[in-house]
Protein backbone atom coordinates (compact mmCIF):
# COMPACT_ATOMS: atom_id res chain seq x y z
CA UNK A 1 0.00 0.00 0.00
CA UNK A 2 3.03 2.51 0.54
CA UNK A 3 3.43 3.40 -3.09
CA UNK A 4 -0.10 4.16 -3.39
CA UNK A 5 -0.38 6.33 -0.38
CA UNK A 6 0.43 9.28 -2.29
CA UNK A 7 -1.53 8.73 -5.09
CA UNK A 8 -4.97 7.80 -3.32
CA UNK A 9 -7.73 9.71 -4.34
CA UNK A 10 -11.29 8.81 -3.31
CA UNK A 11 -14.49 11.38 -3.23
CA UNK A 12 -17.77 12.15 -1.61
CA UNK A 13 -18.67 14.46 -3.91
CA UNK A 14 -21.97 14.69 -5.84
CA UNK A 15 -21.65 13.05 -9.46
CA UNK A 16 -22.63 15.83 -11.37
CA UNK A 17 -19.09 17.67 -9.42
CA UNK A 18 -16.87 14.91 -9.01
CA UNK A 19 -13.61 14.81 -10.84
CA UNK A 20 -11.83 12.45 -8.85
CA UNK A 21 -11.90 8.46 -9.69
CA UNK A 22 -11.92 5.95 -6.76
CA UNK A 23 -8.88 3.67 -6.00
CA UNK A 24 -9.20 -0.38 -5.26
CA UNK A 25 -6.19 -2.75 -4.82
CA UNK A 26 -7.18 -6.30 -4.68
CA UNK A 27 -4.50 -7.53 -2.28
CA UNK A 28 -6.15 -5.13 0.79
CA UNK A 29 -8.64 -7.17 2.17
CA UNK A 30 -11.10 -3.52 2.79
CA UNK A 31 -10.49 -2.52 -0.74
CA UNK A 32 -11.80 -5.71 -1.75
CA UNK A 33 -14.94 -6.10 -0.21
CA UNK A 34 -15.70 -2.50 -0.63
CA UNK A 35 -15.27 -3.28 -5.12
CA UNK A 36 -16.97 -6.13 -4.61
CA UNK A 37 -19.94 -4.08 -2.89
CA UNK A 38 -19.66 -1.90 -5.99
CA UNK A 39 -19.98 -4.32 -8.62
CA UNK A 40 -22.74 -5.92 -7.09
CA UNK A 41 -24.92 -2.56 -6.67
CA UNK A 42 -24.05 -1.60 -9.94
CA UNK A 43 -23.87 -4.04 -12.73
CA UNK A 44 -23.94 -1.55 -15.21
CA UNK A 45 -20.30 -0.79 -14.51
CA UNK A 46 -18.10 -1.32 -17.63
CA UNK A 47 -14.92 -2.93 -16.70
CA UNK A 48 -11.50 -2.62 -18.83
CA UNK A 49 -8.28 -4.59 -18.29
CA UNK A 50 -5.65 -4.53 -19.79
CA UNK A 51 -3.35 -5.25 -17.31
CA UNK A 52 -1.38 -7.77 -19.41
CA UNK A 53 -0.49 -5.76 -21.98
CA UNK A 54 0.64 -3.40 -19.29
CA UNK A 55 3.40 -5.73 -18.16
CA UNK A 56 4.50 -6.68 -21.31
CA UNK A 57 4.75 -3.40 -22.01
CA UNK A 58 7.02 -2.76 -18.51
CA UNK A 59 9.25 -5.90 -18.62
CA UNK A 60 10.03 -4.76 -22.16
CA UNK A 61 11.15 -1.41 -21.22
CA UNK A 62 12.65 -2.41 -17.96
CA UNK A 63 14.81 -5.01 -19.92
CA UNK A 64 15.28 -2.32 -23.62
CA UNK A 65 18.78 -3.89 -23.58
CA UNK A 66 18.17 -7.69 -24.10
CA UNK A 67 15.48 -7.14 -26.52
CA UNK A 68 12.86 -9.90 -25.23
CA UNK A 69 10.65 -12.25 -27.38
CA UNK A 70 7.26 -13.06 -26.23
CA UNK A 71 8.26 -16.31 -24.12
CA UNK A 72 11.17 -14.06 -22.22
CA UNK A 73 8.45 -11.54 -21.72
CA UNK A 74 6.16 -13.89 -19.94
CA UNK A 75 9.17 -15.19 -17.60
CA UNK A 76 9.64 -11.43 -16.72
CA UNK A 77 6.02 -11.34 -16.22
CA UNK A 78 5.76 -14.16 -13.62
CA UNK A 79 9.14 -13.00 -11.85
CA UNK A 80 7.29 -9.41 -11.48
CA UNK A 81 3.93 -10.79 -10.49
CA UNK A 82 5.82 -12.84 -7.65
CA UNK A 83 2.90 -15.12 -7.18
CA UNK A 84 0.42 -12.73 -7.12
CA UNK A 85 -3.11 -13.30 -9.35
CA UNK A 86 -3.23 -10.68 -12.02
CA UNK A 87 -6.33 -9.28 -10.69
CA UNK A 88 -4.62 -8.39 -7.36
CA UNK A 89 -1.77 -6.59 -9.23
CA UNK A 90 -1.73 -3.00 -9.29
CA UNK A 91 -5.01 -0.65 -9.14
CA UNK A 92 -8.55 -0.51 -10.14
CA UNK A 93 -9.71 2.49 -10.78
CA UNK A 94 -12.95 3.73 -11.12
CA UNK A 95 -14.62 6.85 -13.10
CA UNK A 96 -18.11 7.52 -11.56
CA UNK A 97 -18.88 9.87 -14.02
CA UNK A 98 -18.27 7.08 -16.54
CA UNK A 99 -19.29 4.28 -14.60
CA UNK A 100 -16.06 2.86 -15.85
CA UNK A 101 -13.74 0.58 -14.03
CA UNK A 102 -9.76 0.21 -15.61
CA UNK A 103 -7.11 -2.09 -14.27
CA UNK A 104 -3.98 -0.25 -14.42
CA UNK A 105 -0.61 -0.57 -13.21
CA UNK A 106 0.60 1.14 -9.95
CA UNK A 107 1.56 4.86 -9.42
CA UNK A 108 5.18 4.04 -10.49
CA UNK A 109 5.10 1.15 -12.78
CA UNK A 110 2.21 3.86 -14.69
CA UNK A 111 4.92 6.61 -14.35
CA UNK A 112 7.42 4.32 -15.74
CA UNK A 113 5.80 3.19 -18.82
CA UNK A 114 3.28 6.51 -19.60
CA UNK A 115 6.54 8.89 -19.67
CA UNK A 116 8.91 6.09 -21.25
CA UNK A 117 8.86 7.67 -24.68
CA UNK A 118 9.23 10.97 -23.74
CA UNK A 119 12.87 9.93 -22.98
CA UNK A 120 15.45 11.60 -23.71
CA UNK A 121 13.49 14.85 -24.87
CA UNK A 122 12.58 14.91 -21.10
CA UNK A 123 15.37 13.30 -19.00
CA UNK A 124 14.16 10.94 -16.43
CA UNK A 125 16.35 13.61 -13.92
CA UNK A 126 14.06 16.40 -15.48
CA UNK A 127 11.16 14.11 -15.39
CA UNK A 128 11.13 13.32 -11.34
CA UNK A 129 11.46 17.29 -10.87
CA UNK A 130 8.47 18.07 -12.77
CA UNK A 131 6.55 14.93 -10.80
CA UNK A 132 7.52 17.49 -7.78
CA UNK A 133 5.63 21.04 -9.95
CA UNK A 134 2.74 22.72 -9.25
CA UNK A 135 0.97 24.68 -12.41
CA UNK A 136 -2.12 26.75 -11.35
CA UNK A 137 -4.44 27.65 -14.39
CA UNK A 138 -6.92 30.28 -14.19
CA UNK A 139 -9.81 29.92 -17.67
CA UNK A 140 -10.45 26.80 -18.81
CA UNK A 141 -11.15 27.68 -22.36
CA UNK A 142 -7.48 28.48 -23.61
CA UNK A 143 -6.58 26.93 -20.63
CA UNK A 144 -8.56 23.54 -21.36
CA UNK A 145 -5.47 22.91 -24.00
CA UNK A 146 -2.72 23.98 -21.71
CA UNK A 147 -4.07 21.76 -18.91
CA UNK A 148 -3.90 18.68 -21.35
CA UNK A 149 -0.97 19.66 -22.57
CA UNK A 150 0.71 19.19 -19.63
CA UNK A 151 -0.57 16.30 -17.74
CA UNK A 152 -0.41 14.32 -21.35
CA UNK A 153 3.33 15.15 -21.35
CA UNK A 154 3.55 15.00 -17.72
CA UNK A 155 5.33 18.10 -17.16
CA UNK A 156 3.86 18.22 -13.80
CA UNK A 157 2.95 16.68 -10.28
CA UNK A 158 -0.08 19.22 -9.45
CA UNK A 159 -2.96 21.17 -11.25
CA UNK A 160 -5.04 23.68 -9.95
CA UNK A 161 -7.52 24.39 -12.10
CA UNK A 162 -10.03 27.82 -11.44
CA UNK A 163 -13.00 28.75 -13.48
CA UNK A 164 -16.52 29.50 -12.59
CA UNK A 165 -18.23 29.15 -16.60
CA UNK A 166 -20.02 26.31 -18.10
CA UNK A 167 -19.26 24.39 -21.59
CA UNK A 168 -21.71 26.05 -23.62
CA UNK A 169 -22.18 24.20 -27.32
CA UNK A 170 -20.19 27.82 -28.58
CA UNK A 171 -17.27 26.63 -26.76
CA UNK A 172 -16.85 23.35 -28.40
CA UNK A 173 -15.19 25.60 -31.72
CA UNK A 174 -12.50 25.51 -29.66
CA UNK A 175 -12.48 23.16 -26.41
CA UNK A 176 -12.21 19.58 -27.13
CA UNK A 177 -14.56 17.69 -25.29
CA UNK A 178 -18.10 16.29 -25.91
CA UNK A 179 -21.33 17.11 -26.05
CA UNK A 180 -22.56 15.29 -23.10
CA UNK A 181 -20.56 17.82 -21.26
CA UNK A 182 -22.57 20.65 -22.10
CA UNK A 183 -23.98 22.81 -19.11
CA UNK A 184 -20.92 21.08 -16.66
CA UNK A 185 -18.16 23.28 -14.94
CA UNK A 186 -15.38 23.51 -17.32
CA UNK A 187 -12.73 23.21 -14.54
CA UNK A 188 -14.40 19.63 -13.96
CA UNK A 189 -14.75 18.76 -17.41
CA UNK A 190 -10.48 19.40 -17.46
CA UNK A 191 -9.92 17.73 -14.27
CA UNK A 192 -12.35 14.71 -15.68
CA UNK A 193 -10.07 14.33 -18.49
CA UNK A 194 -7.04 14.99 -17.00
CA UNK A 195 -7.95 11.97 -14.46
CA UNK A 196 -8.94 9.13 -17.69
CA UNK A 197 -5.11 9.99 -19.02
CA UNK A 198 -3.69 9.83 -15.75
CA UNK A 199 -5.55 9.35 -12.62
CA UNK A 200 -2.32 9.89 -10.41
CA UNK A 201 -2.04 13.14 -11.08
CA UNK A 202 -3.42 15.83 -8.20
CA UNK A 203 -5.80 17.82 -9.43
CA UNK A 204 -7.93 20.59 -7.74
CA UNK A 205 -10.72 22.35 -9.08
CA UNK A 206 -12.19 25.62 -7.90
CA UNK A 207 -15.36 25.82 -9.59
CA UNK A 208 -16.21 29.43 -8.45
CA UNK A 209 -13.17 30.86 -10.46
CA UNK A 210 -10.82 32.91 -8.46
CA UNK A 211 -11.98 36.32 -6.16
CA UNK A 212 -10.09 38.36 -3.64
CA UNK A 213 -11.20 35.63 -1.36
CA UNK A 214 -9.97 32.52 -3.06
CA UNK A 215 -6.29 33.91 -5.09
CA UNK A 216 -4.23 33.67 -1.87
CA UNK A 217 -5.52 29.76 -1.47
CA UNK A 218 -5.23 29.14 -4.83
CA UNK A 219 -1.62 30.16 -5.43
CA UNK A 220 -0.46 29.18 -1.40
CA UNK A 221 -2.36 26.18 -0.29
CA UNK A 222 -0.58 22.90 -0.04
CA UNK A 223 2.68 24.95 -1.23
CA UNK A 224 3.02 28.08 -3.63
CA UNK A 225 2.75 27.79 -7.10
CA UNK A 226 5.57 27.32 -9.64
CA UNK A 227 3.78 28.85 -12.48
CA UNK A 228 0.53 30.52 -13.10
CA UNK A 229 -1.00 30.49 -16.64
CA UNK A 230 -3.71 32.91 -16.40
CA UNK A 231 -6.14 32.86 -19.80
CA UNK A 232 -9.17 33.99 -18.15
CA UNK A 233 -11.60 36.85 -19.68
CA UNK A 234 -11.96 38.77 -16.70
CA UNK A 235 -9.56 42.03 -16.72
CA UNK A 236 -9.60 42.34 -13.01
CA UNK A 237 -8.69 39.15 -12.58
CA UNK A 238 -5.80 39.60 -14.71
CA UNK A 239 -5.06 42.65 -12.86
CA UNK A 240 -5.84 40.98 -9.31
CA UNK A 241 -3.71 37.72 -9.95
CA UNK A 242 -0.53 39.58 -11.59
CA UNK A 243 -0.38 41.72 -8.27
CA UNK A 244 -0.80 38.61 -6.09
CA UNK A 245 1.39 36.58 -8.03
CA UNK A 246 4.11 39.28 -8.26
CA UNK A 247 3.62 39.80 -4.60
CA UNK A 248 4.37 35.65 -4.07
CA UNK A 249 7.40 35.75 -6.84
CA UNK A 250 5.32 33.18 -8.81
CA UNK A 251 5.98 33.50 -12.66
CA UNK A 252 3.16 33.82 -14.92
CA UNK A 253 2.51 33.06 -18.04
CA UNK A 254 -0.33 34.13 -20.53
CA UNK A 255 -1.44 32.80 -24.09
CA UNK A 256 -3.41 35.11 -26.25
CA UNK A 257 -4.41 32.66 -29.54
CA UNK A 258 -3.99 35.10 -32.04
CA UNK A 259 -0.01 34.93 -33.87
CA UNK A 260 0.76 32.42 -31.42
CA UNK A 261 1.68 35.38 -28.59
CA UNK A 262 2.71 34.22 -25.62
CA UNK A 263 3.32 36.65 -22.59
CA UNK A 264 6.25 36.18 -19.85
CA UNK A 265 6.42 37.79 -16.43
CA UNK A 266 9.06 36.29 -14.15
CA UNK A 267 8.23 37.68 -11.16
CA UNK A 268 10.07 35.11 -9.41
CA UNK A 269 13.39 36.92 -10.97
CA UNK A 270 12.00 40.15 -11.03
CA UNK A 271 10.13 40.99 -7.82
CA UNK A 272 9.40 44.73 -9.09
CA UNK A 273 8.54 44.35 -12.60
CA UNK A 274 5.24 46.11 -13.39
CA UNK A 275 2.71 44.09 -14.43
CA UNK A 276 1.75 43.60 -18.10
CA UNK A 277 5.15 44.92 -19.07
CA UNK A 278 4.32 48.44 -17.37
CA UNK A 279 2.18 49.02 -20.40
CA UNK A 280 -0.37 49.96 -17.72
CA UNK A 281 0.77 51.88 -15.22
CA UNK A 282 -2.15 53.91 -14.40
CA UNK A 283 -4.26 50.68 -13.53
CA UNK A 284 -3.26 50.03 -9.81
CA UNK A 285 -4.22 46.82 -8.28
CA UNK A 286 -7.47 47.37 -6.95
CA UNK A 287 -8.92 47.42 -10.44
CA UNK A 288 -12.61 46.71 -10.18
CA UNK A 289 -13.17 45.27 -13.92
CA UNK A 290 -16.74 47.41 -13.78
CA UNK A 291 -16.02 48.32 -17.40
CA UNK A 292 -18.33 48.48 -20.47
CA UNK A 293 -18.03 46.36 -23.43
CA UNK A 294 -16.23 49.44 -25.21
CA UNK A 295 -13.86 49.94 -22.17
CA UNK A 296 -13.16 46.12 -21.95
CA UNK A 297 -12.20 46.34 -25.42
CA UNK A 298 -9.90 49.37 -25.05
CA UNK A 299 -8.38 47.88 -22.19
CA UNK A 300 -7.24 44.29 -23.93
CA UNK A 301 -6.36 46.34 -27.02
CA UNK A 302 -3.50 47.94 -24.56
CA UNK A 303 -2.62 45.01 -23.07
CA UNK A 304 -2.04 42.60 -26.38
CA UNK A 305 -0.95 45.97 -28.35
CA UNK A 306 -3.34 46.28 -31.42
CA UNK A 307 -0.76 47.35 -34.04
CA UNK A 308 0.22 43.67 -32.83
CA UNK A 309 -2.34 41.57 -33.88
CA UNK A 310 -3.59 39.97 -36.67
CA UNK A 311 -5.96 41.48 -39.01
CA UNK A 312 -8.83 38.99 -38.59
CA UNK A 313 -8.61 39.84 -35.02
CA UNK A 314 -8.66 43.32 -35.27
CA UNK A 315 -12.14 42.72 -37.55
CA UNK A 316 -13.44 40.63 -34.93
CA UNK A 317 -13.01 42.97 -32.21
CA UNK A 318 -15.00 45.64 -33.58
CA UNK A 319 -18.31 42.91 -33.83
CA UNK A 320 -17.81 42.15 -30.33
CA UNK A 321 -21.61 42.77 -29.48
CA UNK A 322 -22.47 43.23 -32.47
CA UNK A 323 -22.43 40.43 -34.82
CA UNK A 324 -20.47 38.26 -32.21
CA UNK A 325 -20.69 37.62 -28.20
CA UNK A 326 -17.18 37.68 -27.04
CA UNK A 327 -13.16 37.15 -28.15
CA UNK A 328 -13.25 34.95 -31.14
CA UNK A 329 -10.54 31.95 -31.00
CA UNK A 330 -10.20 29.01 -33.22
CA UNK A 331 -9.11 25.65 -32.54
CA UNK A 332 -6.35 25.67 -34.26
CA UNK A 333 -5.22 28.84 -32.88
CA UNK A 334 -5.98 27.34 -28.91
CA UNK A 335 -4.06 24.01 -29.56
CA UNK A 336 -0.97 26.13 -30.78
CA UNK A 337 -1.24 28.46 -27.78
CA UNK A 338 -1.58 24.88 -25.70
CA UNK A 339 1.74 23.65 -26.78
CA UNK A 340 3.55 26.79 -26.81
CA UNK A 341 2.25 27.64 -23.21
CA UNK A 342 2.94 24.12 -21.55
CA UNK A 343 6.56 24.04 -23.63
CA UNK A 344 7.32 27.42 -21.36
CA UNK A 345 6.03 26.29 -18.41
CA UNK A 346 8.24 23.15 -18.89
CA UNK A 347 10.92 24.79 -19.51
CA UNK A 348 10.71 27.32 -16.39
CA UNK A 349 9.86 24.62 -14.38
CA UNK A 350 12.97 23.20 -14.94
CA UNK A 351 15.11 26.03 -14.55
CA UNK A 352 16.20 26.94 -18.24
CA UNK A 353 16.91 30.76 -18.23
CA UNK A 354 13.67 31.83 -19.74
CA UNK A 355 13.22 35.82 -19.41
CA UNK A 356 10.06 37.90 -19.44
CA UNK A 357 8.71 39.12 -22.75
CA UNK A 358 6.35 38.64 -25.29
CA UNK A 359 6.88 36.58 -27.48
CA UNK A 360 5.40 34.93 -31.18
CA UNK A 361 5.20 32.20 -32.79
CA UNK A 362 2.99 33.33 -35.87
CA UNK A 363 2.16 30.71 -38.30
CA UNK A 364 1.24 33.13 -41.10
CA UNK A 365 4.71 34.44 -41.12
CA UNK A 366 6.31 31.01 -40.74
CA UNK A 367 4.50 29.14 -43.52
CA UNK A 368 2.55 32.00 -44.78
CA UNK A 369 -0.76 33.67 -45.43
Amino acid sequence: MDSMTKCNHKSSEHLSDTFKPVFYQLDDVDDKKRLDFLLERNPDVMIFDTIYDQLFELVKIENAVKKLDDEQAEAEIRKHLDGRKYAEYGVWVFYPWSRRLVHLLDCEAFYKVRTNRNNCKITTGEQQVLSTKKVGIIGLSIGHAVAMTLATERSVGELRLADYDQIELSNLNRIQTSTHNLGMNKAVVAARAIAEIDPFIKVQVYRSGISEGSIDQFLTEGGKLDVLVEVCDGIDVKFMARHKAREYGIPVVMDTSDRGMIDIERFDMEPERPVFHGLLNDVDAGFSGNLTTEEKIELVGSIIDMSKISDRLKISMTQIGKTILSWPQLASSVALGGAITADSCRKILLGTNVKSGRYYVDIDQIIGV
